[in-house]
């Protein structure tokens, strides 16, 4: 489920959403940081006193917008290994709703209950929106998630929330309220959606039986004992580390 093996031109095919949403990341990061356009920062950062003079669509384009590099590819990393399943699960329409629905009420959370002078970008609302339907999918549609997926995701909030309340300038009611929010609409999201199927893996085609019995006296000599963790727990694993390691960058760059 958030074992990505599709190559490049597949995932763009099955996630479009995701797909697009990321090359808006960078787009605009680049088009920031490399070619000086800052006024695209200024006219898109969610500056509360900005909004209080009727800028609304402030509480949208900060869900665009990244400060550094490590803020950039943490969170277009986060939506590359956990929007996949929901795009295909919730359909194209309502994985936009969700999404921006708690990346909104994320920024609406923040402009009400933080000061004018307050002024934040970044998509990990929206991220956390995404982990509030993922969390009330792990408790209450069961069927559409199994075990160890529930586990892991439980296990990234876990660690998310932790560095949100650990690392400096970071939105905190921002993550919060996204998290809230994805939950709330989950719900509504979820009535008609179905489990992922992972389209990225390979199906090897079984040749015809010829029909003739075939013995190997050594095959149990041969066969080996697993003992460790299974190739998918591994990439797992990995993946977590190095969500913690990006974490960890984010936090002092």
């Amino acid at each position: 489920m958030f074992v990505r093996n599709e190559d490049f031109r597949s995932f763009i095919r099955y996630y479009p959403i995701i797909s697009i949403l990321i090359g808006i990341h960078i787009l605009l990061f680049v088009l920031v940081n490399l070619f000086g356009m800052f006024s695209i920062l200024r006219l898109g950062v969610g500056y509360n006193r900005a909004i209080e003079l009727g800028e609304y669509w402030r509480l949208i384009t900060p869900i665009f917008l990244h400060g550094g590099f490590a803020h950039v590819l943490f969170n277009s990393f986060s939506l590359y290994l956990f929007g996949p399943a929901l795009e295909q699960m919730l359909g194209k329409a309502k994985f936009l709703i969700g999404y921006f629905g708690a990346g909104i009420i994320a920024n609406i959370a923040t402009f009400y209950l933080q000061d004018s002078n307050f002024s934040h970008v970044g998509a990990s609302g929206a991220i956390f929106g995404l982990f509030g339907i993922y969390f009330y999918m792990a408790f209450y549609r069961k069927e559409l998630i199994d075990q160890a997926n529930s586990q892991l995701i439980l296990m990234i909030l876990g660690i998310g929330l932790v560095m949100t309340f650990i690392s400096p300038n970071i939105n905190i009611l921002g993550h919060l309220f996204g998290f809230i929010g994805g939950a709330a609409l989950a719900p509504i999201l979820l009535i008609s959606a179905k489990p992922f199927i992972n389209r990225g893996i390979v199906r090897v085609r079984r040749t015809a039986d010829s029909g003739e019995i075939r013995f190997k006296p050594n095959r149990w000599q041969r066969r080996k004992i697993r003992t460790g963790p299974s190739g998918g727990g591994k990439i797992i694993w990995g993946i977590f580390i190095g969500l913690v390691i990006l974490g960890f960058i984010a936090r002092y760059l």
